[in-house]
C-alpha cells in the first residue's frame, strides 16, 4: 500500500512543475505591463525602466522563473501590485469562506446523491426511478446562479427565514454561520447532487448483473444487505471519481456563488484580482486551484486502491 501511494507520488511530481511553469508563462506572456500597471499612464520611461528593474522583469524568463520558483518553494507569492500585501496573506484571509462552502457542499451532495442513486438503481423502472432521473436532469441543467437567485427569493425575501448574503465565522456562532452557509450550499449542490446520482445509479445497475449478486441473494441476503455491502462497494470507483471531479468543478461553481451570496472568499478575490489585473494575485490563485486539482486527484488515485486492491497491482 505504501509502495503504491509513494509510486502515485511521484508521477504527479511532473504534472506539478509543469503546472508552474505554465502558470508563471501564462501571465508573462499575456498583453499588459505591471510596471506600466504600478506607475501609471503618466510614468516615464526610465520610472518603467526602474520599477522593471526592482520587479525583475528586465531579466530572462528562464532567470525570472527560477526566482519565482524559488519563493513559491519558501511559501512567498508575491506582492500584490494594488494593495501591497503578501499575495499568501490575502488568500489565507479569504480560504476561509471558500473553504467551507466547498466541504459543505460536497458533504451535502455525497450524503443525498449517494443514496438517491442506489434507490433509484433498486427501483429501476419505476415512478421513483423516474423522478429521480427527472431531478437529474433539471439539476444539472439549470445554472447555478438561477437557482441562487431563486433561492434568495422564496426563502431570504418572501419567507425571511435566511439571510439574504454575506457570510459569519464559526466563532460568531455556530448558528449564524450555519444560517449563512445554507443557501450558497444548496445552489452550489443541486447540479452536484444530480450527476452523482446518476453516475451512483449506473454504476450501481451495472453490478447488479454480476454473478457474485445472484450468489449473494441464493444464500438468502436481504435485499438491503445486497444493495449496500455488495452492489454498493463494487461500484464505488465510478462514483468516488465523479466525486473527486465535482471537488474540481467547484473551483468554477465557487466563483459564481460566492458572486451571487456576497461571500468573501477565494471566488470573489478571483474577479476582484482579474478586474484589477493584478498579475501577482492572479498567479497566486490559478497556481492553488491547481494543485488543489492534483492532490484531489491524487486522493481519488489512493482512494481506488482501498476499495479496489486489485489497482495496487
Amino acid at each position: 500500500m505504501f509502495s503504491y501511494i509513494l509510486r502515485r507520488v511521484l508521477a504527479t511530481v511532473p504534472v506539478v512543475l509543469t503546472v508552474a511553469v505554465l502558470v508563471f508563462c501564462l501571465l508573462r506572456l499575456t498583453p499588459g505591463d505591471p510596471a506600466l500597471i504600478l506607475a501609471g499612464d503618466a510614468a516615464t520611461e526610465t520610472q518603467l525602466a526602474q520599477i522593471r528593474e526592482h520587479m525583475g522583469l528586465d531579466r530572462s524568463l528562464a532567470t525570472q522563473f527560477m526566482l519565482w520558483g524559488g519563493q513559491v518553494l519558501q511559501g512567498d507569492l508575491g506582492t500584490s501590485l494594488h494593495s501591497g500585501t503578501p499575495v499568501t496573506a490575502m488568500i489565507g484571509s479569504r480560504v476561509g469562506p471558500s473553504l467551507a462552502l466547498a466541504l459543505s457542499t460536497i458533504l451535502l451532495s455525497t450524503l443525498i446523491a449517494v443514496p438517491l442513486g442506489v434507490f433509484s438503481a433498486w427501483r429501476r423502472g419505476t415512478r421513483a426511478d423516474r423522478a429521480v432521473m427527472a431531478f437529474s436532469v433539471l439539476g444539472f441543467s439549470v445554472p447555478i446562479f438561477v437557482t441562487g437567485y431563486a433561492l434568495i427569493l422564496l426563502f431570504a425575501m418572501k419567507l425571511g427565514w435566511l439571510p439574504v448574503q454575506g457570510y459569519k465565522s464559526p466563532s460568531a456562532g455556530l448558528v449564524a454561520f450555519g444560517m449563512h452557509l445554507l443557501l450558497p450550499t444548496i445552489a452550489l449542490s443541486t447540479g452536484f447532487v444530480a450527476l452523482i446520482a446518476r453516475i451512483a445509479r449506473s454504476s450501481v445497475l451495472e453490478v447488479m448483473g454480476e454473478d457474485f449478486i445472484r450468489t449473494a441473494r441464493a444464500k438468502g441476503i436481504t435485499e438491503r444487505a445486497v444493495m449496500m455491502a455488495h452492489a454498493l462497494r463494487n461500484a464505488a470507483v465510478p462514483i468516488i471519481t465523479v466525486i473527486g471531479v465535482s471537488i474540481a468543478l467547484l473551483i468554477s461553481g465557487v466563483v459564481v456563488t460566492e458572486s451571487v451570496f456576497n461571500l468573501p472568499g477565494l471566488g470573489r478575490l478571483v474577479v476582484e484580482s482579474v478586474l484589477a489585473r493584478d498579475y501577482p494575485l492572479i498567479q497566486g490563485l490559478i497556481l492553488l486551484f491547481s494543485l488543489v486539482y492534483i492532490g484531489v486527484n491524487l486522493t481519488i488515485d489512493v482512494l481506488y486502491s482501498v476499495f479496489d486492491p486489485r489497482i495496487r497491482y
